[in-house]
């Protein structure tokens, strides 16, 4: 297609924004941090603190408890509150900012006669859009050139194709709805075809623009980890909620039969007593309060959009996008990974190698080849193409394969001072089904010798063209009969069998159908194009990395079964004489169960079609297999949809990465490697912040529970057991978030997709460590031995042994991360890996001795000295050599 369109100046440009205003549309209204904020203090244990705060602070002004204890709760509750909804409105924000970031999406757009690549929200009204097949329509308007298909089911819910052409001048000033034939917009996708459009509205006056304002942002859903995170955390939370009834009945009883002895006469004594009833009380309710406290984890849910968001800029790195939460969880979980091999496993920049005629002849160099023949050449290129040669040289628009056949004549198109003028007529596109492109035009003079002004060129697949040529041209540019059609095909099938790809180029005098899609029955061979695609220097190790990972990669190729086969041995996708290469022939020709039978052994599938990539991921997941799908093309936005987790390719159709759950940003097969490396970390991530909690949970809630049954009311108040939950809450998410994504992950089989978050493993740690804490706790706390190593001066201190303890349980917590953290040995395994692990702890330590100091009566804390923080850091650290051996035992 030729642009004799200018389109818009830099002036014009500025103009048309400052009067219509941009194509960006206005953000979605986000819960700001005060919105955030008021819906942190709906959390339900949110409104029982308060609830309690409101019941302390009434007791406060009977001066039946002191009033800095319900301060003291006020502000452990604003601290709380502020410090998770600032955690939750950073990570948001970040992780929006990443997505806006790495999805940004360029246009071409006809600018001073030229062709720019221009980012959406800059384009403006009275912009020139070029349009081709796996465009996202960027504004409202209309054709003016050319002719293409689209899918508005994003708009109307239709998915049919509807066809749409140039506006004939009389409409021009008509209004047009979605029906309107020559009218497109915003949001729709072109399937097929290419054409102008002129840019008619923009921004928030587009229909879609009204659309996303009216229905705003869609709620987003929960994952299936974050649901099984939040059934978790609900089942514990309705232990805790009992447990805390259960405690408050069983404290109270304590006070008022228990320590009475049964007694009928003292037990009336007590009830008698208002003040210390009262008192008693509200000790049960607030020691209920702190086993509430203590027992629920809600921060679980949160916790995989902490550790995705933090893990989000690495993966960026690494050339990962995650555009669906869901697909990085399952990433990990991969069986079989169904992948291209264009750009994908090989460079994707294609590379023409030779031109091959029927009369026996080779040419490598583009300018060795015969005069007339060349010229053929070079006029079939150049005007069957959805891509074009813009004067500095650079190519424009098209695929891969289109663009190495222009480059391959750009320089001899740019050395002549003028080309022969020609107009398009009608024009078929490539698509995967009919295996060619045809472009019908009339010529201003005759081209090719024996034939009229008006032809049509075709490239496509030899074995599509074969079959409809009677004639190729010679090296003088003669027709000639095409006599030795086998002998040729089979040359060709062996140059496939080297990895190189075959193009054929064709000329006829018949004119063709865009609806009907049919080769001319009298076709010319001009010749064929051999195209070489490099293998990437990464791939081999990426795949036998993927491979060993317990990954089963199968190539699936639009290649000839030997270009495939030779790619396949050279990347080390066959291995042995039982792994299977098919066609798509072959595949149409087995039952699905005769393809499940195979399924196991296969490696490669050659031709294969979008419509082979639905029928595999279908196959394959009724075995219960979880399945990964790359994708790059319209047609493949389908399987990449049905698919467990599809990749899409960062240079792929914006249709394929809507589809895509995963952008893979440089193409390459190495990434998705990392993307499932990644989702492998982010499970483990996840698993180690649930051990690290629930052993917290375990530990807190048995030593409240057991406290009042050995003497000791309050062995952690309310405010230090806030303290302990923000530690295991938001900070400890933070903390497990930033570890390192380890190759060895790669080595171990994937995770079952049904398997329960809590491991053998975890349930060990959880249990032995959390009965350790407590019966640590309860020692230290009635064992004689303890009390004494705190005395001052030959004199128990109730204070100094109660902030022991405090800070001893607090140590044994923070000790127990670096426990969890590896499941080795070496406590020190990557930490340099994770500085933010050790950087949280240490704040988290240093913090904790401040509070020590200044706390006073509001933590129940007095000042220690280096004796005792001695005696505080050794009984703390006793907890790693009691996991050593429960890892030990584990091993």
């Amino acid at each position: 297609m030729h642009y004799k369109i200018k389109g818009l100046s830099n002036d014009q440009v500025n103009t048309s924004r400052n009067t219509h205003g941009s194509n960006e549309l206005t953000p979605p209204q986000s819960e700001t941090f005060g919105d955030k904020l008021i819906q942190n203090f709906k959390d339900p244990i949110i409104i029982i603190l308060l609830v309690a705060l409101g019941a302390m602070i009434v007791l406060s002004l009977y001066e039946l408890t002191e009033w800095y204890e319900a301060l003291a709760i006020g502000l452990a509750v604003l601290l709380s509150t502020l410090v998770s909804t600032y955690s939750e409105y950073s990570n948001e924000s970040s992780f929006q900012e990443l997505q806006r970031e790495a999805s940004k999406i360029n246009n071409n757009v006809i600018r001073d006669g030229n062709v720019q690549a221009v980012p959406v929200g800059e384009i403006v009204k009275g912009d020139y859009v070029l349009l081709q097949a796996g465009d996202k329509i960027p504004a409202d308007g209309y054709l003016v050139d050319g002719r293409i298909k689209i899918n508005q089911a994003s708009l109307t819910g239709e998915s049919e194709a509807l066809e749409r052409t140039p506006i004939p001048e009389e409409r021009i000033a008509l209004e047009r709805d979605f029906s309107d034939p020559n009218s497109v917009f915003r949001g729709a996708l072109v399937e097929e075809g290419e054409a102008i459009m002129l840019v008619e509205n923009v921004g928030d006056h587009t229909f879609y623009g009204k659309l996303a304002k009216e229905l705003g942002e869609s709620e987003q859903r929960l994952s299936p980890l974050q649901v099984k995170l939040k059934e978790l955390a609900k089942l514990i939370s309705n232990i805790g909620y009992r447990v805390a009834v259960l405690i408050a009945v069983v404290f109270f009883a304590n006070k008022a039969i228990f320590a009475n002895g049964f007694d009928p006469d003292l037990i009336s004594q007590y009830f008698q007593n208002t003040d210390v009833v009262i008192k008693d009380l509200m000790d049960a309710i607030v020691l209920s309060i702190i086993i509430v406290v203590a027992a629920v984890p809600e921060g679980l849910p949160m916790m995989v959009a902490i550790v995705l968001s933090l893990n989000m800029k690495k993966m960026l790195k690494e050339k990962v996008l995650v555009r669906k939460l869901l697909s990085i969880e399952t990433a990990g979980s991969l069986n079989i990974l169904f992948s291209d091999k264009t750009g994908t496993i090989t460079k994707g920049k294609l590379e023409v190698t030779q031109f091959l005629s029927p009369d026996g002849n080779s040419y490598h160099d583009f300018f060795k080849i015969p005069e007339k023949l060349k010229e053929y050449c070079e006029f079939t290129i150049q005007e069957n193409a959805t891509a074009h040669i813009d004067p500095s040289g650079e190519i424009i628009g098209g695929n891969v394969s289109e663009k190495a056949l222009l480059a391959y004549i750009s320089r001899s198109v740019l050395e002549k001072e003028s080309k022969v003028s020609t107009q398009t007529i009608n024009q078929i596109q490539f698509n995967s089904t009919i295996k060619f492109s045809a472009t019908q035009v009339q010529s201003a003079e005759t081209i090719f010798d024996g034939l009229g002004k008006e032809i049509t060129l075709i490239k496509g697949a030899p074995e599509a063209i074969f079959d409809h040529c009677n004639s190729y041209f010679n090296a003088e540019g003669k027709k000639v009969s095409f006599d030795n059609k086998e002998a040729f095909s089979q040359h060709l099938d062996e140059l496939a069998d080297q990895g190189i790809r075959v193009i054929a180029l064709a000329v006829s005098e018949e004119s063709i159908d865009p609806i009907e899609k049919k080769m001319p029955s009298n076709t010319s061979l001009v010749g064929v194009l051999g195209i070489r695609d490099e293998i990437r220097v990464q791939s081999k190790s990426a795949i036998r990395e993927v491979q060993e990972a317990g990954v089963q990669v199968v190539m699936m190729t639009g290649d000839r079964k030997g270009t495939a086969q030779a790619i396949a041995k050279e990347t080390n996708l066959l291995q042995s004489e039982d792994d299977i290469v098919i066609t798509s022939a072959d595949l149409n020709k087995m039952s699905d169960e005769e393809v499940k039978g195979i399924l196991p052994r296969l490696r490669v599938i050659a031709r294969a079609l979008p419509t082979d990539k639905s029928r595999m991921v279908r196959i394959s997941k009724s075995i219960g297999k979880v399945i990964g799908m790359t994708g790059d093309g319209v047609n493949d936005s389908a399987a990449l949809k049905k698919s467990d987790v599809g990749f899409a390719m960062g240079s792929g159709s914006e249709v394929a990465k809507e589809a895509g759950g995963i952008v893979i940003l440089d193409d390459n097969f190495l990434s998705i490697g990392n993307a499932i490396r990644y989702g492998r970390t982010i499970f483990r991530s996840i698993r180690k912040f649930v051990t690290f909690q629930l052993t917290v949970n375990v530990a807190a809630v048995s030593t409240a529970f057991l406290g009042p049954l050995i003497g000791v009311d309050f062995p952690l108040t309310i405010i230090q057991l806030l303290w302990i939950n923000m530690i295991m809450d938001t900070l400890a998410a933070i903390a497990f978030g930033g570890e390192p994504a380890l190759h060895r992950y790669m080595n171990e089989p994937p995770i079952d997709r049904e398997e329960h978050i809590l491991t053998k493993n975890m349930r060990t740690s959880i249990l032995s460590s959390g009965i350790y804490i407590t019966l640590f706790s309860i020692l230290f706390l009635t064992v004689p031995f303890f009390k004494e190593l705190f005395l001052r001066d030959g004199v128990f201190n109730e204070k100094v042994f109660l902030t022991a303890f405090f800070n001893i349980f607090i140590f044994l917590i923070l000790f127990n991360a670096f426990n969890v953290r590896t499941e080795r040995r070496n406590l020190f395994e990557h930490l340099k890996e994770n500085l933010m692990f050790f950087q949280v702890m240490l704040g988290i330590a240093v913090l904790q001795i401040v509070f020590t100091y200044i706390g006073g009566s509001i933590l129940r804390t007095v000042p220690l000295n280096l004796k005792e923080w001695g005696l505080v850091f050794g009984f703390a650290f006793s907890i790693i050599p009691i996991d050593m051996i429960r890892k030990s035992i584990m091993k």
